[in-house]
């Protein structure tokens, strides 16, 4: 059997940091997951998925990431119930988060912290490779993207009209 969950979306909110009483850290947040598809009249719309991280991971989660963060989530779906306050039963479905990744750079930090995402990880970097870094988790400041282009900049913005010289047989098509 196989339970594992991989999505990327924003947050919906700061994250909320509590202890349980034996002194480990426990973060939830909500993650906004467009759809691939939109509705009937064109708009895009998204499912908000409750998430939970456990130990130093939730500590991280909680110091880095607010409201708007794009962040990536490996782990996998558990659901729960207990006696409400009004003694009716309530069922929660969530995902256990077991990485979080840092999309994003933080806005106007001196170091960048968005490359020590896995700092905390239970499961380490199973995606086989760190974007920020070769360093995996030791979040080396600026020069933690060299070489990288974000999703949503222009990889061709500094080729000032250039031609590129490629042969037809560099070609995949």
């Amino acid at each position: 059997m196989m339970n594992r969950t991989i999505l990327v979306g924003r947050l919906t909110k700061d994250p909320e940091l509590r202890y349980t009483p034996s002194g480990v850290a426990v973060a939830t947040f909500t993650l906004a997951v467009n759809r691939t598809f939109t509705n009937q009249s064109g708009e895009r719309e998204a499912d908000f998925i409750n998430c939970v991280v456990w130990r130093k991971q939730a500590e991280n989660v909680a110091n880095f990431l607010k409201k708007g963060s794009l962040a990536g989530i490996d782990g996998r779906i558990q659901t729960r119930s207990f006696e409400g306050q009004d003694g009716k039963r309530v069922y929660v479905t969530e995902v256990v988060a077991e990485s979080v990744q840092f999309l994003e750079p933080k806005s106007g930090g001196a170091g960048n912290p968005a490359g020590g995402s896995n700092s905390g990880s239970q499961g380490g970097n199973r995606g086989g490779g760190n974007r920020n870094g070769a360093q995996g988790g030791s979040g080396n400041g600026q020069n933690g993207n060299q070489g990288y282009t974000r999703v949503d900049e222009d990889p061709f913005a500094n080729n000032s009209n250039e031609t590129i010289d490629i042969s037809d047989d560099d070609l995949p098509f």
